[in-house]
């Protein structure tokens, strides 16, 4: 059992209940006692930055902060690294360049019919209902199953995919053991395809990775494992958690609920005032060598939690911070990340975000939480609901 935080500003713990159903109300006091946050809960000590510019400097800071440990747990969950998010300089540059060319715009862009055709099927399948649980039957299937086509693999692996997915982060947040099988049947299963895909290449992301090369070398079997579970993990849970903030904003905000269903056009703007004001993403820096930023130390061996939320929600950064103000016109926020590390899959997350939110307020223009039901959060680093149930009026 977790012993509860007394003193937010010295121990915090972004497992505790508090922090999971409501972290930005916590950070807003929190803001009002110190700049960052520090915890001994962590495995040489973490770190909690609030300020935007403090986590902007931290992000672009690869010679202090490595990338190498993205998550802050007690244990360090023994995955193998998923290039190009868990890479520092000099690897990381060829790592991240290699997966340009299927995020690009343009590529992104032909999988609009795609991202439709799902969104209205799934759509289909919920007409009639009275209450839906909008992350689960709803926000959930949506990237994955545009994940398995862009892998090449069979759409009924979509709840393997789940599953892993499940047990690399919200069941492995006390205990590493989900992680260590879900890892070993993740490596097995993209080996198979691997293999498959060497000998008969078609225009997957598979087949685009058994076949790449970097500095004229082929790839090694770990680092294309490893990029396909990011690909598999990191494009998914995020955007399914982003539809379903949005989703749960919308129920509980009815004045903004009633004017994108009168004004569609702004569906574009909202969805980037959702991004900020719910960013689904926190990750992780180890600190390798000792340093200050902005005006705090950082020790070796320690790590930070690198919040892009929080720095979305920093009063010096943007106005009424805590404000959701759909039609928001200057908008810099870091849902995406900062740095190197930025989001690859952004323009993805981006369109599959509109389409799901766009189609869903057509079909069901009026809803709100279901009564008697309790909205059920992620727990660590990853914000969104779990649980969604909506009623549909």
């Amino acid at each position: 059992m977790r012993q509860p935080v007394v003193d937010w500003t010295i121990d915090f713990d972004h497992f505790d209940p508090r922090w999971t159903e409501n972290p930005f109300a916590l950070w807003s006091e929190l803001r009002g006692t110190c700049p960052v946050a520090t915890s001994q809960r962590f495995e040489g000590g973490a770190y909690f930055p609030m300020r935007y510019q403090d986590i902007y400097d931290i992000a672009y800071d690869t010679e202090h902060f490595s990338s190498q440990r993205i998550v802050v747990r007690e244990q360090k969950v023994p995955i193998s690294g998923m290039p190009p998010l868990t890479s520092d300089p000099p690897v990381h540059t060829p790592a991240r360049r290699l997966l340009l060319p299927p995020f690009a715009p343009k590529e992104v862009a032909k999988l609009e019919p795609r991202i439709r055709e799902i969104v209205s099927s799934i759509l289909d399948a919920l007409e009639g209902r009275e209450e839906i649980d909008a992350a689960a039957e709803f926000a959930r299937d949506i990237p994955l199953l545009i994940t398995t086509d862009m892998l090449g693999v069979d759409p009924s692996d979509a709840p393997l995919f789940r599953k892993w997915i499940q047990a690399l982060g919200t069941d492995s947040v006390f205990s590493v053991e989900p992680a260590l099988k879900a890892g070993i049947e993740i490596d097995e299963y993209f080996l198979h395809y691997m293999e498959e895909r060497r000998a008969n290449p078609g225009s997957d992301l598979i087949s685009y990775l058994v076949h790449a090369e970097i500095d004229g070398q082929p790839l090694t079997q770990r680092h294309i494992i490893g990029t396909l579970t990011l690909i598999m993990a990191a494009g998914t849970e995020t955007t399914w958690s982003s539809i379903g903030s949005s989703l749960w904003h919308l129920a509980t905000h009815p004045e903004d609920q009633r004017r994108l269903v009168a004004e569609p056009e702004l569906i574009p703007t909202a969805i980037e005032e959702f991004l900020r004001a719910y960013s689904a993403v926190t990750m992780a820096r180890e600190v390798v060598e000792d340093t200050t930023v902005g005006g705090c130390p950082y020790s070796k061996g320690g790590q930070v939690l690198l919040s892009y939320s929080a720095a979305n929600r920093d009063p010096e950064k943007f106005d009424n911070p805590d404000k959701v103000i759909i039609d928001r016109a200057h908008n810099p926020h870091a849902a995406f990340g900062l740095g190197r590390h930025r989001c690859l899959g952004s323009n993805l997350a981006r369109l599959q975000l509109t389409i799901a939110v766009s189609e869903w307020l057509k079909r069901i223009p009026k809803f709100e939480l279901a009564p008697g039901k309790s909205v059920v959060w992620s727990e660590g680093q990853l914000y969104g609901p779990k649980e969604l149930w909506l009623k549909i009026k």
